[in-house]
Parts: structure tokens; C-alpha cells; sequence
């Protein structure tokens, strides 16, 4: 199976399932879709509250081993993670020696980055209040419907002040910040090296050079290897959703299920809008370039995993210079996450309905403030959302306890925040592309 086959041709001699047969051969995005549809339906098929076709425990059981495809994809793309943002960073600050282009891209990524978070949460609060998709529920329902209890993990944090965050963005230690993931003390590692490795006689650090080159080509190798497996990946993971999530845990939560849909829709059409008027660019051109990257972050609900699909869709498919595009992208996937700022705003929005605590205008203000700053630097893997959404619950007083009820539908949702957040990425690309 060919990955990343631009050799495309327009036409196929044969018809009908010989057609069918090569298109699919040659383009990723199709046997993804393919999967995805595929693992839906067996999922819920087997389901217990879908086709009951077994019983609960033997489908629950299946799920566990269907799903270890897409279990070992993940691990394979955390793996190479690190090294492979690291890589991409550096070389895209120092790779050539020039930082005036750098220096012109930072200067505007920055309140680009910012600007697009707070439209994000602006759509989402706006959604939230005008729909009011807490009045909806049936509490007492859904609550006997939940039993799965709120996971230490996503308790809220200790209050920390505003300059010791500041100060604990730079890492002390590289190694701690490898061994806890502290994605965004990484980046500004790499920015640091790659300014440092600019600003040095290329003669003296060739050899470096050289060596970050080396890291970058192993770690897109041993992506491309985990690459094959995305197809079988996707059809494992959608079965296990498809499973677990119950259906009528799905109706009991359509209209918030369906409020964030729309949030995340419009956000879309906005980023459609920043493509054609800040990039200038044709935006048909641009939704069928980034289709495959969306598709697999929609499986996956893994930025980080997406990564490389994104590195190569900016270069390949959008032109997009490989300073610019190695700079932008690591950056994107760590501090650029729209799709879950709005959808953090508007869960807390509808916690706050169904508990009846009433959001004055101040709290409001508060809120949006505080899941810009909170979706910043969060980790780009799965599931994430939740543990950020407990800080933000306790800024504005409302029970962290409620996350309970969200939990069911959240993979579903993160899943379709992700590709946002993936296609927000590849958005600012384009645009600091013609501003740089």
C-alpha cells in the first residue's frame, strides 16, 4: 500500500470495481473513510444498546481486542513525538541560518493565535446561551443513567499565579519536561535551540545540523511505518467507540451533542473565511488538501498523531514553505487549540444550565478568558479536553462532579474538535505563509 502518492493519475483505465479497487490503492483518505463507516457500523452492530448481536460482555471483550491496532498506531506516533516536534522546530527557527523570516513569522503567529482562540470561544459562548441546551436534559435521566464517576486525574489543579506560570515556561530540566510531556516547555526548548543554532557560524554547528536532520528522517520513517496501520487503526478505534458509548446515553445529550456540532461548523466556515480573505487563497482547493489530515484526526483525536500528515499537507498540497511549515505546524498542534477552547466553553455553559448556576456577565468574561489561556500549551492527545475542562469549571464555581455527565459523548466529541483544531493549524500555515 502507497502513502502519500502525489502520482495520482486523472484517470484509471476500467471501470467499476477495478476503478474503485486503484482509487482506493492510491489515496489514504478514501480507506480511512472506508474504516471509519466500516467500524461504526460493526460497532454498532455488536453494541449492547445498538444491534445486541452478542452479549455485553463478549462485545465489550472484542473491543478490547479490535481496538489494539489502533492502540499500537497511537503508541507507535506518541513515540516519535518529541523527538520529531523538537526535530521540526529546530530546524524550521535555525535550519537555514536566516531568522528574519522567523522573526516576522513569531511577531504575528502569536496574536493570530490568540485572535482565533477568542472567535472560537466567542462562537461558542454565543451558541451556548442562544440555545441554552441544558434546559434539554432531563437530569434525573441522564443521572441515573451515569455511573461512571469523575477520574482523580481531572481534578481541579492548585491555583498557580500568573508569574510563576510565566516562569515555568522554561524548563528547568529537558529531561523532566520529556518524562511529563510538558509540550509546550518542549517547544520553547526547540525555539531556544533553533535561535541559538541560527545565530552560531554555520561551520561550527553543521554536524548538529546534520544530526537534527538525522532525528527528523527516523522519526517520519518510523511514522511512515505506523502509517500502514492507520486504515486498520481507524476501523479499531470506531468499533470500540461505537461499543461503549450507549445510544441512549447519546439522545439523552443530542442537544448538547448538537451545540457543540454547530459551534465546531461555524468555526470551520470561519476558518473557510480567514482562508480566502488573510490567505487569499481558493477555498475549495484548500478543503480538498486537508481532507486527509481532518479524516485522521478524526480517528485518531490526536493532534500529535496527525503531526506529520499535517507537516506533509502544508508542503506538498499548500505550498507552504518548509521553514514556515516546520515553525507553524509543531507550534499549532501544541498552543493552537480552537475546536477544544470552544467546546470548553460551551460544556461549561451547559453544566452551568443544568446546576442552575446563573453565569452573570463578569463570570462570562471570566470564563472565555480563562479557557483561552487554559486550551494554550494543553497536551495534543486524546482526551485532553476533560482535564482542562475542570479548570475551567472551578473559575466560574460551577461543580467539577457534572463532568460525569459529558463523559459518555465526549470521545465522540473530541474526535470532531480534533480535526478543528488539526485544520486550524493548517489555516495559520497559509496565512503566515502571505503575511511572511
Amino acid at each position: 500500500m502507497k502513502l502519500f502518492n502525489k502520482d495520482v493519475p486523472e484517470t484509471y483505465e476500467g471501470e467499476g470495481v477495478e476503478h474503485l479497487a486503484k482509487l482506493v490503492q492510491r489515496q489514504l483518505w478514501i480507506q480511512i473513510l472506508l474504516a471509519l463507516i466500516l467500524g461504526v457500523a460493526f460497532g454498532t452492530w455488536l453494541s449492547p444498546e445498538g444491534g445486541q448481536a452478542v452479549a455485553a460482555e463478549t462485545a465489550y471483550s472484542i473491543a478490547e481486542w479490535v481496538k489494539l491496532p489502533g492502540t499500537i498506531f497511537l503508541n507507535m506516533i506518541q513515540m516519535v513525538v518529541i523527538p520529531l516536534v523538537i526535530s521540526s522546530i529546530m530546524l524550521g527557527v535555525g535550519g537555514n541560518g536566516d531568522t528574519s523570516n522567523l522573526k516576522s513569522i513569531g511577531l504575528k503567529i502569536a496574536p493570530y493565535f490568540v485572535l482565533t482562540t477568542t472567535l472560537a470561544v466567542t462562537i461558542g459562548i454565543t451558541l451556548a446561551l442562544v440555545i441554552q441546551p441544558g434546559n434539554y436534559v432531563d437530569v434525573d435521566a441522564l443521572m441515573a443513567n451515569t455511573n461512571t464517576a469523575v477520574p482523580t486525574s481531572i481534578a481541579p489543579a492548585t491555583d498557580v499565579s500568573l508569574p510563576d506560570q510565566i516562569s515555568r515556561l522554561i524548563p528547568t530540566n529537558i529531561t523532566r519536561a520529556i518524562y511529563e510531556q510538558s509540550m509546550l516547555q518542549l517547544v520553547i526548548f526547540a525555539i531556544f535551540m533553533g535561535l541559538a543554532m541560527a545565530s552560531v557560524p554555520r561551520k561550527r554547528v553543521s554536524a548538529l545540523r546534520d544530526m537534527v536532520e538525522g532525528v527528523q528522517e527516523i522519526s517520519m520513517k518510523v511514522v511512515g511505518w505506523a502509517m500502514l496501520l492507520a486504515p486498520y487503526a481507524v476501523f479499531g478505534l470506531l468499533t470500540e467507540i461505537s461499543i461503549k458509548v450507549g445510544l441512549e446515553v447519546l439522545l439523552g445529550m443530542s442537544a448538547y451533542v448538537g451545540t457543540v456540532l454547530l459551534g465546531l461548523f461555524c468555526l470551520y466556515l470561519t476558518y473557510l473565511t480567514i482562508v480566502k480573505v488573510l490567505a487569499q487563497r481558493p477555498v475549495l482547493a484548500f478543503a480538498r488538501a486537508v481532507r486527509p489530515a481532518q479524516l485522521l484526526a478524526f480517528s485518531t483525536s490526536s493532534s500529535a498523531a496527525v503531526m506529520p500528515l499535517s507537516l506533509q499537507t502544508a508542503q506538498k498540497e499548500l505550498k507552504v514553505d518548509d521553514s514556515t511549515a516546520k515553525f507553524v505546524v509543531p507550534l499549532g498542534a501544541t498552543v493552537n487549540m480552537d475546536g477544544t477552547a470552544l467546546y470548553q466553553v460551551i460544556a461549561a455553559v451547559f453544566l452551568a444550565q443544568i446546576f442552575g448556576v446563573d453565569l452573570s456577565i463578569q463570570e462570562i468574561l471570566l470564563l472565555a478568558v480563562t479557557t483561552v489561556g487554559a486550551s494554550i500549551g494543553s497536551p495534543s492527545t486524546p482526551g485532553v479536553g476533560i482535564v482542562i475542562l475542570a479548570t475551567v469549571l472551578n473559575s466560574v464555581g460551577i461543580p467539577a462532579e457534572g463532568i460525569a455527565l459529558i463523559l459518555g459523548v465526549d470521545r465522540i466529541l473530541d474526535m470532531c474538535r480534533t480535526s478543528v483544531n488539526v485544520t486550524g493549524d493548517l489555516v495559520a500555515c497559509t496565512v503566515m505563509q502571505r503575511w511572511a
